[in-house]
């Protein structure tokens, strides 16, 4: 599968999470909040003669400014393990990406810290996503 579809189907999945704009490129000037798909690895070969590939997605959320308690409130949501803001739930709602893989995995949260972009400050947040597909 190519990685612009298991992108877009992670997008889309993000999507269902209401409030939370999605981005399966990384934009210029990202609009808070916001999860954004980036390809992080793929590991080729994973069974043989071609059978299955992994690959590494990390979802990068930014919310609003660092200090404020509503965004991390909101990155809070986002963290859970379950609930309708939840990114691993939203994700996981459907394993395949629309038959687009054999499976996923929403593996871990990390980095839950600052990031600065352009002259701001945003609370961000890292999910690393584990995507099996041919």
């Amino acid at each position: 599968m190519s990685v612009t579809t298991l992108r877009t189907g992670l997008a889309t999945r993000l999507a269902t999470i209401t409030g939370l704009r999605t981005a399966s490129y990384v934009p210029p000037d990202p609009m808070p909040p916001v999860a954004i798909v980036i390809p992080t690895g793929i590991t080729y070969d994973s069974t043989f003669a071609r059978g299955m590939d992994e690959y590494e997605f990390t979802i990068l959320v930014l919310v609003g400014a660092i200090d404020d308690r509503t965004s991390q409130a909101r990155m809070d949501g986002y963290c859970d393990p379950s609930g309708s803001g939840s990114i691993k739930t939203a994700i996981e709602a459907d394993k395949t990406l629309g038959g687009a893989c054999f499976t996923l995995r929403v593996r871990e949260m990390r980095n839950y810290q600052q990031t600065p972009v352009g002259d701001m400050n945003y609370l961000s947040a890292e999910f690393a996503v584990q995507v099996y597909s041919q």
